[in-house]
């Protein structure tokens, strides 16, 4: 039986308009992702890496072209729509981490179950499982203030796994730290794709892209080599 991509990009062309100006950020990308795939997506500012990474992770629709989640069209859901699947099926890792300071760290990566309707009980024990995943069981109940930039990026990793997603979605995610932590972070990403995580990290360093089974590399909004 043919594998199916988790996301499947067609033609895709985002437009942004300016005034008077359009900006093309991306100009018809194909791309598919399959599942167990660790792929880096690698270009210098503004080749178009970002645009990219909101249309993969459903948080931003095309101009023209269709996007595919798990064989279904997408490309033209609204964002309450679109909020469920990435909610489901996509989990986040950001450059600047988007703990939420108030909470603790196993309050942080439960959060994303609170919207999927996870009982507390349920959601702590899996917070609390998915910290030990990546060495941090012993700050469960440490805020944001009082962990170091690896340890943030740690909570981030877990929180984006709170509801087992289909894909992994990394951002320059050690865009904020020192190269050593940076390099225990992408470990933790080989890792959960070796355990059959679907891992794309989007960077503009060929270093950290070096860790990916596949690079896609962009310039001025066009796959230029994958």
């Amino acid at each position: 039986m043919k594998k199916i991509p988790i996301i499947r990009l067609v033609d895709v062309w985002k437009v942004y308009k300016m005034g008077d100006v359009e900006v093309e950020a991306l100009r018809g990308i194909n791309l598919e992702i399959y599942p167990g795939e660790f792929i880096a997506i690698q270009g210098t500012s503004g080749a178009g890496k970002s645009t990219t990474m909101h249309i993969i992770g459903c948080l931003d629709v095309p101009t023209k072209g269709k996007v595919y989640l798990d064989g279904e069209d997408i490309s033209k859901l609204n964002e309450n729509e679109l909020a469920k699947i990435r909610g489901k099926k996509i989990g986040f890792v950001f450059q600047q981490f988007n703990l939420v300071p108030t909470l603790t760290a196993i309050e942080n990566v439960a959060l994303p179950m609170v919207f999927q309707k996870v009982p507390n009980d349920e959601r702590l024990e899996r917070a609390k499982i998915l910290l030990e995943k990546v060495g941090l069981s012993k700050r469960k109940k440490h805020k944001p203030s009082e962990l170091s930039g690896g340890e943030l990026q740690r909570v981030a990793i877990a929180r984006a796994l709170a509801n087992d997603p289909k894909l992994i979605l990394a951002d320059e995610p050690t865009g904020n730290l020192d190269s050593k932590t940076g390099k225990k972070i992408l470990e933790i990403f080989t890792k959960l794709n070796e355990e059959g995580k679907t891992v794309v990290i989007v960077t503009h360093d060929k270093n950290i892209a070096s860790y990916a089974k596949k690079i896609i590399h962009l310039k001025d909004g066009k796959i230029i080599r994958r």
